[in-house]
């Protein structure tokens, strides 16, 4: 995992639904991005689906510190939130997590 020198933590996860479950993987992530967001030491948390891919979502994520990402990973709510997730997805979380990093300064 790559922290930037500022300590960012910049995480794009891709996924998608199980055919026939596009609508219910959306509703369900609508409600998860809510808690995320407050979680501690997040910076960034949108999730945006893939136009011409009603099954195709994105989440783009800051995190203050990877400790802070820890934080929201191992939060006692994911328990019950990614086995549901899992069920509603096709292929595996892992598979479609990204970490950026930037090549330029920030502003």
């Amino acid at each position: 995992m790559t922290t930037t020198s500022n300590h960012y933590v910049t995480v794009l996860w891709e996924a998608r639904a199980r055919p026939g479950k596009e609508a219910a993987m959306k509703t369900f992530m609508t409600a998860a991005v809510t808690a995320s967001r407050h979680d501690a030491g997040n910076i960034d948390y949108e999730a945006h689906q893939v136009e011409g891919e009603p099954g195709t979502f994105v989440v783009f994520e800051r995190w203050e510190s990877r400790e802070a990402l820890e934080g929201h990973l191992h939060a006692p709510r994911m328990q019950d939130l990614v086995p549901q997730l899992l069920e509603l997805m096709d292929g595996g979380i892992e598979d479609g997590i990204r970490f950026l990093r930037p090549f330029r300064p920030a502003r």
